[in-house]
């Protein structure tokens, strides 16, 4: 049993975006730090431009790699990687991920507020999957198919209470 929200296609579908995303925020972030690399030869000392800039781009990255790996955990679950047990306590999305400072966001070029808002939105749609994977309870051990060795041990569990009763 999977959940609704959270099939396969849509994780795949969405890991792309991120991996795409991610990409993008690598090669946008990279100019922008070219940029301010030529104003900083020319300046000798660091702005506030220049800090808010690398502040960005290291939340916007991390807002993007907490995604691809929450992505990354649910291809495992589906491919039966991991347990659900695993996936529950490893697998959960940060709740409260530092949002990203609209003033420093509008000084950048278009194609990184692009960016910027692109991982935002991303990681609240993620966010919504994983409340809803949080609140769903999961398979019963007959959906889920118990492990062989769970089986076993259950039906030697019948034999020996049959036997003893």
């Amino acid at each position: 049993m999977t959940l609704p929200s959270a099939n396969p296609r849509i994780v795949e579908s969405l890991y792309a975006e991120a991996l795409a995303l991610a990409d993008d925020a690598r090669e946008r972030f990279g100019q922008l730090r070219q940029q301010q690399a030529d104003q900083q030869a020319r300046q000798d000392d660091e702005d506030l431009a220049s800090v808010q800039a690398r502040c960005e781009a290291l939340r916007t990255t991390t807002r993007i790699m907490h995604c691809l790996a929450w992505l990354l955990n649910r291809r495992a679950w589906f491919a039966g990687e991991l347990t659900e047990q695993q996936l529950r306590r490893h697998g959960r999305l940060i709740a409260h991920f530092p949002a990203s400072d609209p003033a420093a966001v509008s000084e950048f070029s278009p194609a990184v507020q692009h960016v910027v808002h692109a991982s935002e939105r991303l990681y609240e749609r993620i966010g919504r999957l994983d409340e809803a994977w949080q609140r769903w309870p999961g398979p019963s051990p007959e959906q889920a198919g118990a492990s062989p060795t769970i089986t076993r041990l259950r039906e030697r569990l019948v034999q020996a209470m049959a036997r003893a009763g």
